[in-house]
């Protein structure tokens, strides 16, 4: 048995089971070793009912005095009570829970474990967990893993599954040599591995993520310095000179480029007339301008006789693109075959594209990971753009530009991030910044504000919409969860209509719809055939819609800062004033301080500093920074020290032995190799 083996290695996992697990991205030992706890719970003392306030998660000992009552609402069935606690008393709830009735008994005391939420003037417990004296007497004081479960995967079948695995695993050998774990204060991967899943206490827990977060980026930055070397042997056989459409579109523009603009197409410029292939990051804040830029390097790529693509991560954005493209080369008398490729196209219309793309008719090409398809072949691509770029793995990245002959890469983010954590973790690109706003940009007006305001909001956002201008809410859940109380879009919608005129549109949209039900959302949201659109993250990735005026954020303590910017990014993009409302349920004095960052700051790159000064350890398994890079277990902010160590260890390493082959590297060397076969297209980069 080794890392690679499958989970039916292990007794007690079949077939059956295995396909339970592998819904959750568990296929090998290894997979189940690097599948780590998103958090971690405490459990405390528990507390009389008068103790309590909305929002906490808490505990209270008692009894249910009368069997509980169970009755049907919409498409719950709700089974409610009352605990009862020496002279004090709170109400209960769960949803879809009826057996609850049977399984506990009246006068019996229990422990019911669960989040506290208001109602009116009422307190009541929401969805507790139920255990007996002892067990929770066992629990108390000891750090419990929460792991992101799916259908059928239980924490139990988790913690046997592990169990066996460390126990039948050969941990004897660690590839990192001692030196580097004494000089970076770094526990043996045994322990680190075993600790992560089954902690005593926070210093444990502490010390076993240290060392898988110095891992994560460890190898994260030596692949991305592999990249970098290999790119840098290679030159292309085509050569490129300034073409005159680029300055025509930049003349034909209805406003004058930034100098920040300026600077970075410059520099792309002449990083497409060298003989080595370019490979350029451009970061720009929301409404920076980066789309402009992307044109014209595809108008350089087709003034020189070859073919740019740009690929995009959703169909709705890549039509966007594709029509504003078109529009301005119109507008601006230049002659460019431009072509869309998306998966929703019909046979007919997809045929004709390919034959377009094949013969070399279509300079320019624009569409989503469609562009990447087998059945694409291109005529003389030189030129690969990709948009929002977090949103695609290496590999797809790398998938396109194989599609030609070492083509030029650029990769486009609008994620803010300080500089000095970009050079590390965009170390297989050369880094551009747009750190400059067009002057017509209105400031979005911000508040952070606590559930309290929801009914004035709403009052706000039905003037907007009165006014012809539409909104979005946002909601970080899709449908209730028994683990966690937050504001889910399936729900909100429906209350959402009843609360406004029927006049007013009423739609949600989240990532579990298919693509055809989220492309039609968008497409009727854009044309403003809905005014309000209820959505989870999905929206993150630009979509244009100049007429959204309102940005409301449910749960916004739930979200990383960058992520909240990039939400907030999606208003303020017409001529009217916009506004984001960022609500909390939170009494933390450290989250309303993280949110008022937000209030006070429309400036990404300002932002993700602030952030980087206020996250430290209490933040690790808090909310995480969505959007910037997808590590397991890693947080380029929280973790930034951690980084900057891994970095100058893999620097000095590669300086000793640049092919990792030697003896004291060579188990590096081994695990590099493996880690970016299997690996590397899942961070996002």
């Amino acid at each position: 048995m080794n890392r690679q083996s499958p989970l039916t290695a292990l007794k007690g996992i079949g077939e059956k089971t295995a396909r339970v697990f592998a819904k959750a991205g568990i296929f090998t030992l290894e997979d189940l070793l690097e599948y780590y706890p998103r958090s971690y719970d405490s459990f405390q003392e528990p507390v009389m009912p008068s103790s309590l306030r909305d929002g906490q998660t808490a505990a209270v000992c008692g009894t249910i005095e009368k069997p509980l009552s169970v009755r049907r609402l919409n498409r719950y069935q709700v089974t409610t009570g009352k605990i009862r606690t020496g002279s004090e008393q709170i109400a209960v709830t769960w949803f879809n829970m009826p057996y609850l009735r049977s399984t506990i008994q009246p006068g019996c005391r229990y422990v019911f474990r669960g989040r506290v939420k208001q109602k009116g003037q009422n307190l009541f417990l929401q969805q507790p967990a139920v255990y007996d004296l002892y067990e929770y007497a066992s629990r108390t004081r000891q750090l419990q893993p929460v792991y992101p479960l799916v259908s059928g995967l239980t924490l139990n079948m988790l913690r046997k599954a592990l169990q066996q695995t460390l126990e039948g695993l050969d941990f004897s050998s660690d590839f990192l040599p001692e030196q580097i774990r004494q000089r970076r204060d770094l526990a043996d991967y045994r322990y680190a591995v075993s600790k992560i899943h089954f902690p005593r206490d926070e210093k444990e827990m502490l010390a076993a993520r240290r060392r898988l977060v110095f891992d994560e980026f460890f190898f994260f930055i030596l692949g991305i310095r592999k990249l970098k070397e290999a790119r840098k042997e290679v030159c292309h056989s085509y050569v490129l000179k300034p073409a005159e459409d680029t300055d025509r579109l930049i003349a034909g523009l209805p406003y004058q480029l930034t100098g920040a603009q300026k600077k970075v197409w410059a520099r792309i410029e002449a990083d497409m007339q060298k003989p080595q292939v370019m490979a350029r990051l451009v970061q720009g804040d929301v409404g920076s301008g980066k789309t402009v830029i992307a044109f014209l390097a595809l108008l350089m790529a087709a003034g020189n006789g070859g073919q740019g693509a740009l690929m995009v991560p959703t169909e709705v954005l890549a039509r966007q693109h594709y029509e504003a493209f078109c529009a301005l080369t119109r507008k601006c008398g230049i002659a460019c075959r431009a072509v869309l490729l998306t998966g929703s196209l019909k046979a007919s219309e997809k045929r004709d594209a390919y034959s377009r793309i094949e013969s070399g008719e279509a300079s320019v090409i624009i569409g989503t990971h469609a562009l990447i398809q087998e059945k694409v072949r291109y005529h003389r691509l030189i030129l690969v753009i990709t948009d929002e770029q977090h949103r695609f793995g290496v590999r797809q990245r790398e998938a396109l530009a194989y599609k030609g002959e070492q083509p030029h890469t650029l990769v486009m983010s609008a994620t803010p991030i300080p500089r000095t954590l970009a050079v590390i973790l965009y170390g297989d690109l050369d880094v551009s910044v747009i750190d400059e706003l067009p002057a017509s940009r209105l400031p979005i007006k911000n508040c952070v504000v606590d559930t309290g305001f929801r009914e004035k909001a709403y009052r706000f956002i039905g003037k907007e919409v009165a006014a012809g201008h539409q909104a979005y809410i946002i909601c970080p859940m899709v449908e209730e969860s028994e683990a966690i109380e937050a504001e889910n879009v399936t729900d909100y919608a429906e209350s959402l209509r009843e609360h406004f005129p029927p006049s007013v549109c009423v739609e949600y949209l989240h990532g579990k719809m298919k693509a055809e039900e989220k492309n039609e959302i968008m497409e009727r949201f854009v044309e403003n055939r809905i005014q309000i659109l209820v959505s989870t993250t999905v929206i993150e990735v630009g979509v244009n819609v100049p007429n959204a005026t309102v940005m409301m954020i449910e749960n916004a303590e739930r979200f990383g800062l960058a992520q909240l910017h990039q939400l907030r990014g999606r208003v303020g993009r017409g001529d009217s004033q916009s506004y984001c409302i960022m609500m909390h349920s939170a009494d933390s004095e450290a989250v309303k301080k993280r949110l008022e960052i937000l209030n006070r700051s429309n400036d990404g790159f300002e932002i993700a500093r602030k952030d980087l000064e206020l996250r430290g350890p209490g933040d690790l398994f808090g909310v995480r920074q969505s959007g910037i890079l997808d590590f397991q277990i890693a947080d380029p902010f929280a973790d930034a020290a951690l980084m900057q160590a891994a970095n100058e260890e893999a620097e000095k390493i590669l300086e000793e032995d640049p092919s990792l082959s030697g003896e004291t590297y060579r188990k590096i060397g081994e695990k590099l190799i493996s880690y970016m076969k299997n690996d590397m297209e899942n961070l996002n980069i």
